[in-house]
């Protein structure tokens, strides 16, 4: 069953009663109405604290993550609406035959006093809803961070934050999909090494080249000795 119904039923049902005895007793004591007014609204407002209060408290217990909690606003709306019309709709028709009801036509009732029903139930049982999720948490006792590899991070923010090192040899991706026992006989250098091998190899090339010019600069200059000094 949808969570928010049985919390309208209640409501509503309450709400009726409430209409019922309320005309009752205006016309008993009719001096007294607005503090039997206001006392009866009282009732159906504690109702909505303690219920919202035990809400907050079940949902930060199951949840501890508060990002992960479930959406008790639109829980609670959604039964102070349903609240408000169904109790405007069943005190309209009660009244066309028990006339010492208190009611509007059946339009106002399912409009404007449904509204006011509806908040009625929803702001006083919110108001509790984030005080008991605050009483569970303050409760709950600080548990320290522990990273356990292989299993899902508590943190999404673990996911993506690694404290060990990332140096060391890369291997490439075998072809072969779903292969777990691999051999690497060879060790693959880093990019850095490769960089630096390369740079090396470039140095030596040059030097090479200049000690075969400076070769060829000497032999041709004793070539040309030995031509000067050959008898003609």
């Amino acid at each position: 069953m949808t969570t928010w119904l049985p919390r309208g039923l209640v409501f509503a049902i309450g709400m009726v009663l409430l209409r019922l005895a309320q005309g009752t007793l205006i016309n008993a004591n009719p001096t007294n109405a607005g503090t039997i007014s206001f006392a009866l609204l009282g009732l159906i407002v504690i109702g909505a604290l303690i219920w919202g209060f035990l809400d907050g408290m079940a949902d930060a217990r199951t949840n501890p993550d508060p990002d992960r909690r479930g959406d008790l606003a639109m829980r609670w709306l959604m039964a102070g609406l349903l609240a408000g019309v169904l109790s405007g709709l069943v005190t309209s028709l009660i009244s066309r035959f028990y006339t010492a009801v208190y009611a509007e036509g059946i339009v106002p009732e399912v409009t404007a006093l449904a509204a006011f029903t509806a908040l009625l139930v929803f702001l006083p049982a919110m108001v509790t809803v984030a005080l008991g999720r605050r009483l569970v948490d303050h409760r709950r006792p600080d548990k320290p961070r522990v990273r356990v590899y292989g299993r899902t991070h508590e943190d999404v923010f673990d996911a993506v934050r690694d404290d060990e090192p990332r140096t060391g040899p890369i291997y490439p991706i075998p072809a072969t999909a779903g292969a777990t026992d691999l051999e690497y006989p060879e060790e693959y250098p880093s990019q850095v090494a490769l960089a630096e091998r390369e740079e090396f190899n470039d140095e030596t090339e040059e030097i090479t080249r200049q000690i075969r010019s400076q070769a060829d600069r000497i032999d041709s200059e004793i070539d040309d000795i030995e031509g000067r000094d050959t008898p003609r």
